[in-house]
C-alpha cells in the first residue's frame, strides 16, 4: 500500500508528522496532491483540545494542489488540473445546500465543514476531496498557489462576515482584531463599498497590514479604549456595521457598544463560552440591532469568486504568508503560529 506524510491529531497539544495510507476515493471523489496548504487558527483550537476532533485525524482544511486521480462520476475535470478546494465542502444536494446555506450541509451546524474535521483534512501529501464536481476550483493560468492560497478559508470567511453585515456604499465600519480574518473582512469591507473603515488590534505589524487592505483608522488597544476612540470618531452616533473577528467576550461586547442604532454586529469569532449581552450594550434589546454570524462560505462557485477578485488585482493577499516551512517542519510551524512569535500572519507549507 502506498503511503504519504500527513500531519495527525495525536492528543490535546499533540500534533506530529506520521506515515499514512494514500486515501482511497469513491466514484464522486477526487483525490488531490497539495503543493500548499497552511495552519488556520481553528487548527489551534483543535490542537489545545479546544475544539474536538478524533485521535487519528488528518488535520487541514485549505488545500492548494493538483488533481491526481477522478471517481469514475466525476465529469469535467482532467487529472493534472492545478485546483483549491474550499475549507467548507457542501454536497450541493441536500437542503440547506439548496437553500444558500451550504456551510450548514446536511441540516447540522458546521455541516460543510469536514475537511480536518469529520474526514481526514489536507496537511498532508494528498488528500480526498468529497463531492468533487461541487468543489473543486480550476486556479486560473498566472495565478500562483500563495495568491490563491487565502481563497479556501480565511479570504472567504473574512468577506463573508462583510457580506452577512451587508455593507453598503459609504457605511461606516469597525473591524475588531486584525489576525488572517479580520484582514480579510478589513479588505471585504472594503470591496463592498465602506468609506471609513476603523481597525482595532495592538500588534503593530497587523495594524500596518490592514492600512494596505484598507483600514482608514487604526486603533491600537493598548493605548487607547477602542469603544471611546470610535465613538469619538463617530461623533458619538456609533458604526453601521460592526464585525468581531477574534470570539472574545469583550471584543463581542465591544461591538455592541459602538452599534448605531438599528446597526448590525457581524461575528465571525469562534467562541469557547457563554457570551453575555449587558442592558446597555443592547439597548434592553429595543435598538433595533442585528446581530449575524457567518461560517465560511465554500463550494467551487464562492472559490471561483474569490479568485476572480485575486486576478483582477482588486486584493493582493500575499503579503499575509510571512512563513514557509516544508511538511515535515509542521510542529515548528504550529509552535510558531499558535504562539503568534516572529511577526506571524499566516504559514505556506509545501509538502
Amino acid at each position: 500500500m502506498s503511503t504519504m506524510k500527513a500531519a495527525v491529531f495525536v492528543k490535546p497539544g499533540r500534533i506530529e508528522i506520521q506515515e499514512r495510507p494514500i486515501p482511497e476515493i469513491g466514484p464522486t471523489d477526487a483525490l488531490m496532491r497539495v503543493t500548499t496548504t497552511t495552519i488556520c487558527g481553528t487548527d489551534v483550537h483543535i490542537l489545545k483540545g479546544e475544539y474536538p476532533v478524533e485521535p487519528g485525524r488528518i488535520v487541514g482544511h485549505e488545500p492548494v494542489g493538483v488533481i491526481e486521480k477522478l471517481g469514475a462520476a466525476v465529469t469535467g475535470y482532467e487529472v493534472g488540473q492545478r485546483v483549491i478546494a474550499g475549507a467548507i465542502t457542501p454536497c450541493g444536494q441536500c437542503h440547506a445546500c439548496l437553500e444558500g446555506i451550504s456551510a450548514q450541509c446536511g441540516g447540522k451546524a458546521m455541516g460543510g465543514w469536514k475537511l480536518g474535521n469529520t474526514i481526514d483534512g489536507c496537511q498532508a501529501e494528498y488528500v480526498r476531496i468529497p463531492d468533487a464536481r461541487a468543489n473543486l476550483t480550476l486556479i486560473p493560468d498566472g495565478l500562483s498557489d500563495e495568491q490563491v492560497l487565502m481563497c479556501p478559508d480565511i479570504m472567504s470567511t473574512g468577506f463573508g462576515g462583510a457580506e452577512s453585515g451587508h455593507v453598503r456604499i459609504g457605511d461606516t465600519v469597525a473591524v475588531f482584531a486584525q489576525g488572517p480574518i479580520g484582514l480579510c473582512a478589513t479588505a471585504g469591507a472594503k470591496l463592498m463599498g465602506a468609506t471609513r473603515i476603523m481597525v482595532v488590534d495592538s500588534v503593530p505589524e497587523r495594524l500596518e497590514m490592514s492600512r494596505h487592505l484598507g483600514a482608514d483608522i487604526t486603533i491600537n488597544f493598548r493605548e487607547e479604549d477602542p469603544v471611546e476612540a470610535i465613538l469619538r470618531h463617530t461623533d458619538g452616533k456609533g458604526v453601521d456595521v460592526a464585525i468581531e473577528a477574534l470570539g472574545l467576550q469583550e471584543t463581542f461586547e465591544s461591538c455592541l457598544r459602538i452599534l448605531k442604532p438599528g446597526g448590525t454586529l457581524s461575528s465571525l469569532g469562534v467562541y469557547s463560552g457563554k457570551l453575555s449581552m449587558p442592558l446597555e450594550a443592547i439597548a434592553a434589546g429595543l435598538g433595533d440591532h442585528h446581530i449575524v454570524t457567518t461560517l465560511c462560505p465554500g463550494g467551487k462557485e464562492r472559490m471561483r469568486r474569490l479568485m476572480e477578485v485575486v486576478a483582477s488585482h482588486r486584493v493582493d493577499l500575499t503579503r499575509m504568508v510571512t512563513h514557509h516551512f516544508r511538511l515535515d517542519q509542521i510542529e515548528e510551524a504550529y509552535e510558531l503560529f499558535s504562539n503568534q512569535r516572529d511577526g506571524v500572519l499566516k504559514v505556506a507549507i509545501k509538502p
